[in-house]
């Protein structure tokens, strides 16, 4: 398999498999994975029962079982399966768990306005409309934790992968020397080797800037696995993995990289949104596509298109760098 593919981060990963944010100052996001498929598969047991079973629903909550009463259930039961749907299948569900903020609104309206009915039962409509209360808090919370990174930014990411007609060993000595990946990282200037484990990254910024940050290595597992990250003080907190595994028949290796960062505030954040631009995966997908004939042509096809800091957009193409011309330091 040689077409590069996203892949998805999120709950339900094996043990020991990065996420999103989880290579930024020791935070792991399992906590909102978790908190996000239990809303998603609330959503979808709420909602099937509301649509199959409206009028048990009706006097579970207190009011009276009518054909409009069961017309508004199965309406918010069908509201409720797509919000669940939508968290549990999308990469990044701060939006579908907002949507159920809005939803829990209706609900708390309507129950509202059942509290007028005489045919309504007192007791039951108000424990009813505490849980939903109750409901819409953990949603609030569930939306904030997912929408913002630690410190109340937002952050990007992105993860895509390929298969190289390369042995792992060989593919993994190849990116475990940082100071190669300018050479198919377009948006690297340089990666400068410091000491054991750390590292000094410079990136091309817009005319004729660059920003600069050190990095360690947080776990490096030969012909496996190699992780990073930005130490403390970055200008741009960042982090990244890239996965080696072994493909179907033994002579390849599917490759999975994974990065992601903090925009940070001000003219430096314009700046790095400028560089990572408005396609972040379509420019790691292009950095990639770089990587894999690297490894199995020793050469790459320039393009004097514009530079993100993933990747380059579509461009003319200019004749190819030959492997000698990496080994001299040329892009």
């Amino acid at each position: 398999m040689d077409v590069t593919h996203a892949m998805q981060e999120g709950a339900g990963k094996p043990a020991g498999e990065y996420t999103p944010l989880g290579l930024m100052s020791g935070y792991r996001p399992n906590g909102e994975a978790r908190l996000a498929s239990g809303l998603g598969w609330f959503s979808m047991g709420l909602g099937l029962a509301e649509v199959a079973m409206p009028g048990m629903v009706a006097r579970l909550i207190g009011v009276r079982d009518s054909a409009d009463t069961r017309g508004l259930l199965r309406a918010a039961g069908l509201r409720e399966m797509a919000s669940g749907l939508g968290i549990l299948t999308r990469d990044q569900p701060a939006g579908w768990v907002w949507a159920r903020v809005g939803g829990d609104v209706m609900d708390l309206a309507m129950l509202g306005l059942a509290f007028r009915s005489p045919e309504s039962e007192p007791r039951r409509l108000a424990a009813a409309t505490a849980a939903v209360a109750g409901v819409t808090a953990l949603d609030i919370v569930a939306g904030r934790r997912l929408q913002l990174a630690p410190g109340g930014r937002r952050f990007q990411y992105a993860t895509r992968a390929l298969t190289v007609n390369r042995p792992p060993a060989e593919v993994y000595g190849f990116w475990r020397d940082l100071e190669n990946l300018p050479r198919f990282m377009r948006h690297l200037e340089s990666v400068r080797t410091t000491e054991p484990g750390r590292s000094r990254w410079k990136v091309k910024g817009p005319a004729g800037t660059s920003v600069e940050w050190d990095a360690e290595i947080v776990e490096d597992r030969p012909s496996e696995l190699i992780a990073w990250r930005s130490l403390p003080g970055a200008s741009v907190e960042n982090g990244g993995f890239v996965r080696f595994r072994p493909a179907p028949g033994g002579k390849a290796t599917e490759v999975k990289v994974h990065l992601e960062y903090h925009p940070p505030g001000g003219r430096l954040g314009s700046a790095v949104a400028s560089l990572f631009g408005e396609e972040p995966e379509q420019q790691l997908q292009e950095d990639l596509r770089r990587f894999k004939q690297v490894m199995e042509t020793g050469e790459i096809a320039r393009s004097d298109a514009s530079e993100g800091l993933l990747g380059m957009k579509p461009g003319r193409p200019a004749p190819a760098a030959t492997y000698e011309d990496f080994a001299r330091g040329k892009r």
